[in-house]
């Protein structure tokens, strides 16, 4: 079987839109499962339905990565968009055209290549998704080096380029996973500016780009892992592809920047869930509350209650109807967003988990659950105590849930973390911060009361003492003797 590329799609019988020929308007610093299903598949969707005519130049960010595969194929890769939608089981198929190309920095052709992109009057965004760790400064980065190690030192050539060459400034959207990602990114670039001397005037025109920090939203699997799934989808599209990429159908961009932007950027043209807001700091708050509140705010007592994967949850009644009352009562309303925009996102929230394609394993959302607790919940839990004056009944009984968790049974303290017994008779081990472990074990034959005082004046935990919330401890200990005695799901059911 032949390998992807445009004369072996025309010959497959493909019907989907394919655009083979456009000027490259993106520098893109990535070329991983993520950007490929995330930011090409906006822009492929904006050629289609806005006739943006844009192609994207991808740049290998690490000395290994997947550029000759990419060449090899032309830019052409198979995604596959798959979920549930209002209920409905999606598995879409599109093969991505809006990849031109992809360049190896740390191949003398390719760091050529890339600095003569930098240059073009063609180019209009650099996108970059480098990992949490892509955004650092490195003093031992240099002006000379081809190229220097850190990304942000590779951005600064770049610009430093553009500017030389007297081009236009151009839009920077960052969207690696790390608060104020955009705004960090041209920190970096200044400080390269300082450490290499560059002209002041340089740095007065790096003010005329848009440094944009972005949320980005989709789960992204990335490969499919069944080799006798991907030999059958192979055999179906009638030709080999080495770039197969999949994500879930639900995906929302949100960008920070100035109105003339989303004017400037074809999705808001195109109808798609991009959207350009002057702080998207609301919106990592609604991800984070809703998305993440809700996985941590109800896996820990559905794995005690017997359930180990997210979608079998969604079949439940029960723990289903326990998540959404802690969302739609508790959570969102101490957002400060539209209520429709958060109940829409809330509802894309049950399909995302209900999706029919991704076993998300309990056990792994349950990692770290002390901080995620803290981070994810505690904001929405006190939000709601200083507007109602009372407690919210779910996100407490998921604050007791979080303590029957790490305490049911405790068999053992080891290197891999703290063992406990699930009331269905299997062991699971706890993995969280060494000192949250060791506070657990310690007080492993403590009664309820004693228990449930410990953690809740445990400041380094919460960085508070809870017990000065009114009814909270009393509260807490009900809940968890409720946990222990009639089981998670009861306690739960006891919400409703």
């Amino acid at each position: 079987m032949e390998k992807l590329n445009y004369q072996v799609l025309k010959e497959s019988g493909y019907q989907g839109y394919i655009l083979e020929k456009a000027p490259e308007k993106i520098m893109q610093f990535g070329e991983g499962n993520f950007l490929r299903a995330f930011v090409d598949y906006w822009f492929d969707m904006a050629n289609e339905r806005d006739n943006w005519n844009g192609k994207a130049v991808l740049v290998q960010p690490i000395a290994m990565g997947l550029t000759k595969l990419i060449n090899d194929q032309e830019g052409l890769y198979t995604l596959y968009l798959r979920g549930s939608e209002k209920g409905q089981k999606v598995d879409d198929k599109r093969v991505i055209s809006s990849v031109s190309r992809c360049l190896n920095p740390y191949e003398a052709e390719g760091y050529a290549a890339m600095m003569e992109l930098a240059v073009s009057d063609d180019l209009e965004y650099i996108v970059s998704n480098t990992t949490e760790a892509g955004i650092v400064y490195d003093p031992e980065c240099k002006q000379e080096d081809t190229p220097p190690s850190s990304f942000p030192a590779k951005l600064t050539q770049v610009l430093y380029a553009r500017y030389k060459a007297g081009k236009a400034p151009v839009v920077i959207l960052s969207c690696e996973l790390i608060d104020n990602n955009g705004k960090e990114l041209e920190k970096c670039v200044g400080k390269y500016i300082d450490q290499w001397n560059l002209p002041e005037e340089f740095r007065a025109w790096c003010g005329t780009c848009t440094f944009c920090s972005t949320l980005v939203d989709r789960i992204v699997p990335g490969r499919i892992r069944d080799p006798k799934e991907k030999e059958a989808l192979d055999q179906a599209n009638g030709y080999l592809d080495e770039l197969v990429d999949v994500g879930e159908c639900f995906g929302v961009w949100i960008i920070e920047g100035p109105e003339w932007l989303e004017e400037k950027l074809p999705f808001k043209r195109s109808g798609l869930n991009v959207h350009v807001v002057p702080d998207v700091t609301p919106y990592k708050k609604r991800k984070v509350r809703i998305l993440n509140g809700a996985h941590t705010g109800f896996v820990l007592g559905a794995y005690l209650a017997g359930f180990d994967i997210v979608r079998d949850c969604m079949h439940d009644e029960t723990v289903k109807g326990f998540m959404n009352k802690m969302l739609n009562d508790e959570i969102i309303p101490t957002l400060p967003l539209d209520k429709k925009d958060l109940n829409e996102f809330a509802a894309a929230v049950e399909d995302r988990f209900n999706n029919p394609f991704v076993n998300h394993e309990l056990m792994s959302i349950s990692l770290n659950s002390t901080s995620k607790w803290k981070a994810r919940n505690m904001p929405s839990f006190l939000a709601y105590i200083e507007d109602e004056k009372k407690l919210p009944a779910c996100l407490t009984m998921s604050l007791a849930a979080y303590i029957a968790f790490y305490s049911n049974d405790i068999q053992e303290r080891n290197d891999k973390g703290l063992v406990c017994r699930r009331p269905a008779g299997n062991n699971y081990t706890v993995s969280d911060d060494a000192w949250a472990l060791d506070f657990y074990y310690e007080h492993r034959n403590d009664t309820p009361e004693a228990l449930v005082h410990a953690v809740l004046t445990n400041e380094q935990m919460w960085d508070q003492d809870l017990t000065k919330i009114p009814e909270l401890e009393e509260t807490v200990v009900k809940d968890l003797k409720m946990i222990r005695s009639e089981g998670a799901k009861a306690a739960y059911a006891s919400c409703l």
